[in-house]
C-alpha cells in the first residue's frame, strides 16, 4: 500500500470485501476517545459530506475506536473489513494518528475539505500494526526572516500532523524579526517586528525590495495556534534566540546591545540575511529582562523545552567591550566562549526551576554545557555526537542533511538555490543516529527535525514548494523502522509510495515541488542564492562558487 510514512506491519486481506463509508455510517467511541473521535469526525465528515454521527448507547458502531492500555501513547491498531473499522490507541495521540492512516486509506479526496461529487468511499481489508521510531518528529519553521500570518502557521501545523510529524518549533525571533508579543516590553513588537526593507536573494546579488515588511502573534493568536497543534497532537517548542541573533531586540531596547563600543540606538531591525554582529550585552540586567521575556513565553508555551538558541553568536564586541571583559573577570571565566556558556547555564537553571528543560543549536558545547541542557545538532553530527556520549538528549538536524531550505536540484530553473543539492532520495536516506554512538548513547537521540530557514521564502507558497515533498520523505524517517543503513533502503518502493502521495498533497493544497521540476511561477530567475559547491563534509564542508 501506498502509505506514507509507512507502517511497522500490514496484512491485506486478499479478496477481501472492503468497508464501504456511507451516509448512515455511525461512529461509536470508547471512554477517553471522545476527542479523537470529534476530530475524525470533523475531518471525514467535511470531505465526505457524511454526518458520521454517534452510534446509539448500547449498538456498535461502523468506526469503533478505542483505547488499549498495553499499548505505547503513540502506537495503534487499524483494523478493517466489511463491517467496519476499528482503531485502537494507546493514548489519544495513537488514535489520531490511526485516524490519519484511515484518511490514507479512503484515497485523496478525503483531505479535501468539502465532498467531490460522485466521489465513493471505501477503505480495504487491512490489519495495521504501527507505532513511532522516535517520539521528537518535528519542523522547525521561521516565522522571523519572513512573517507567516497566523492562518498560515495554523494550516503548516495541519501538514504535520497528515504526516505524523508532532513538534513545531516556531523560529520566533532573530535580528531581522521580532514575533512575539512581550506584554512587559511592548518595543519588542512595536520596533522589532518591522524591517524597512529586506535584501532580495543573496547579498551577491545587491538586490533590496524597499518595502517593509513585518509583523507578529499576539499573545492569544499564540494560544490559539498551541491549542490547535495540541488537539492534533503536535507539540509547539518556541524559540527565543540569544545571546545572538538579537538585533531586532537591541533596536527596541538599545540598552541590550554593548553600548560602550556600538551606537545601539542608532541601530533598526536588521536588513540583511546572515548573521548580525550587534549581540546583547552579558549584564545582570539583561540577564533580568530576558527573564521577564520568558515569563510571559511559559504563560503561553505548555511544552517541556524551550529552544533559546545559542548559536552563531559572534565574540567581537564582547573582546572590544571593556564592561564584557570585567564581566568576565568578575565572574572567573576564561574567554568569550565561557561567557556564552555562563549565559546559558544561567536560563538552564532558571527554566528547570520552573520545571521546564532547555534545547539550543550546538554551539552550547562550547565553553562548557549547561547540565540539563539538550542539544540540536545542526552543524553535522558532531555536536550531537558529543553531546550523547555525555548523556545530553539530541536532536539531529544537520544542515548536511535535513535543512529545506536548500536547493532540491542543480540547474537554472531551481529558485534562489541555497546551500547543496538535497534530493527527496537524500533526505530520504539520512539517518538520524550515526553509528559511532553505543547503545546508551543513541538512546540520548529522541528524535529528528527537519528545519525550514525562511530567508528566502516570502510566503507560504515559497514554504510549500521547499517543505514538500521532502518533509514526506522525512516523516517516513523519523516514524518508520527503516534499515539504519541509509544504502540499504527502498528508495524504489518510496518512490512507487509517493506516486500515491503526490494526490494527497494536491488534496490539501499543498504547492509541492514536483518530480519533473518547478513549475512556472514557483521559478525565480535572476535571484541570486548562495549555492555550495561539492558534497556536503560531515562538519558542513563546502564552498561557495
Amino acid at each position: 500500500m501506498d502509505l506514507i510514512p509507512a507502517p511497522l506491519h500490514v496484512q491485506t486481506g486478499a479478496g477481501a470485501p472492503p468497508f464501504v463509508l456511507h451516509a448512515g455510517t455511525r461512529i461509536a467511541a470508547a471512554p477517553g476517545t471522545e476527542a479523537a473521535a470529534r476530530r475524525l469526525r470533523a475531518e471525514l465528515s467535511a470531505a465526505t459530506g457524511f454526518d458520521l454521527d454517534p452510534a446509539p448507547a448500547g449498538r456498535d458502531g461502523d468506526l469503533v475506536l478505542e483505547l488499549d492500555p498495553e499499548l505505547a501513547a503513540e502506537e495503534y491498531r487499524l483494523s478493517a473489513g466489511a463491517d467496519g473499522v476499528r482503531l485502537t490507541g494507546g493514548g489519544p495521540a495513537g488514535l489520531a494518528h490511526a485516524g490519519q492512516t484511515l484518511r490514507q486509506l479512503l484515497g485523496p479526496a478525503a483531505y479535501r475539505s468539502a465532498p467531490l461529487p460522485g466521489a465513493s468511499w471505501t477503505v480495504p481489508a487491512v490489519e495495521v500494526r504501527d507505532a513511532p521510531r522516535f517520539g521528537w518528529r518535528g519542523a522547525l519553521l521561521d516565522v522571523s526572516r519572513h512573517f507567516m500570518p497566523k492562518a498560515g502557521v495554523l494550516r503548516f501545523i495541519d501538514q504535520l500532523a497528515a504526516h505524523k510529524l508532532n513538534v513545531l518549533h516556531l523560529h520566533l525571533t532573530d535580528d531581522q524579526g521580532w514575533r512575539i508579543e512581550i506584554r512587559r516590553y511592548p518595543e519588542l513588537t512595536g520596533a522589532g517586528a518591522w524591517r524597512e526593507r529586506s535584501m532580495v536573494g543573496y547579498r551577491a546579488g545587491g538586490r533590496r525590495d524597499d518595502q517593509p515588511h513585518g509583523g507578529y502573534y499576539t499573545q492569544d493568536d499564540l494560544r490559539e495556534i498551541v491549542a490547535y497543534a495540541a488537539a492534533r497532537h503536535v507539540t509547539v517548542v518556541p524559540e527565543v534566540d540569544l545571546p545572538g541573533h538579537n538585533q531586532a531586540a537591541i533596536a527596541a531596547y538599545p540598552e541590550l546591545g554593548n553600548t560602550d563600543v556600538v551606537d545601539t540606538a542608532a541601530l533598526g531591525t536588521w536588513t540583511d540575511w546572515g548573521v548580525s554582529e550587534n549581540i546583547l550585552n552579558p549584564s545582570e540586567a539583561t540577564l533580568r529582562f530576558y527573564e521577564n521575556v520568558l515569563e510571559e513565553v511559559l504563560e503561553i508555551f505548555p511544552s517541556t523545552f524551550v529552544h533559546l538558541g545559542g548559536d552563531e553568536c559572534p565574540k567581537d564586541q564582547w573582546k572590544a567591550s571593556p564592561a564584557a571583559q570585567a564581566r568576565i573577570a568578575e565572574l572567573g571565566l576564561k574567554d568569550e566562549f565561557e561567557l556564552q556558556s555562563h549565559v546559558i547555564r544561567h536560563f538552564d537553571r532558571w527554566l528547570a526551576e520552573r520545571g521546564r528543560r532547555l534545547i539550543g543549536w550546538d554551539e552550547i558545547l562550547e565553553g562548557g554545557l549547561a547540565p540539563g541542557a539538550a542539544v540540536s545538532s545542526w552543524r553535522g553530527y558532531e555536536g550531537g555526537i558529543v553531546a550523547a556520549n555525555a548523556g545530553h538528549d539530541v536532536v539531529m538536524c544537520p544542515e548536511q542533511h535535513v535543512y529545506l531550505d536548500h536547493r532540491q536540484a542543480d540547474g537554472e530553473d531551481e529558485p534562489v538555490p541555497v546551500g547543496w543539492v538535497r534530493t527527496l532520495e537524500d533526505v530520504y536516506r539520512f539517518e538520524p543516529v550515526p553509528p559511532q554512538l553505543d547503545e546508551a548513547a543513541a538512546a540520548h537521540v529522541i528524535g529528528a527535525q527537519a528545519n525550514i530557514w525562511t530567508e528566502f521564502m516570502n510566503d507560504g507558497r515559497d514554504v510549500d514548494y521547499k517543505a514538500f515533498p521532502r518533509l514526506a520523505a522525512f516523516a517516513e524517517v523519523a516514524w518508520s523502522d527503516l534499515p539504519r543503513d541509509p544504502a540499504a533502503r527502498d528508495w524504489a518502493g518510496f518512490e512507487r509510495r509517493m506516486a500515491g502521495h503526490y494526490p494527497r498533497l494536491d488534496a490539501l493544497g499543498i504547492e509541492y515541488r514536483r518530480p519533473e521540476g518547478p513549475r512556472p511561477w514557483q521559478r525565480k530567475p535572476g535571484i541570486v542564492g548562495r549555492p555550495l559547491a561539492g558534497p556536503p563534509g560531515p562538519s558542513g564542508a563546502g564552498t561557495a562558487p
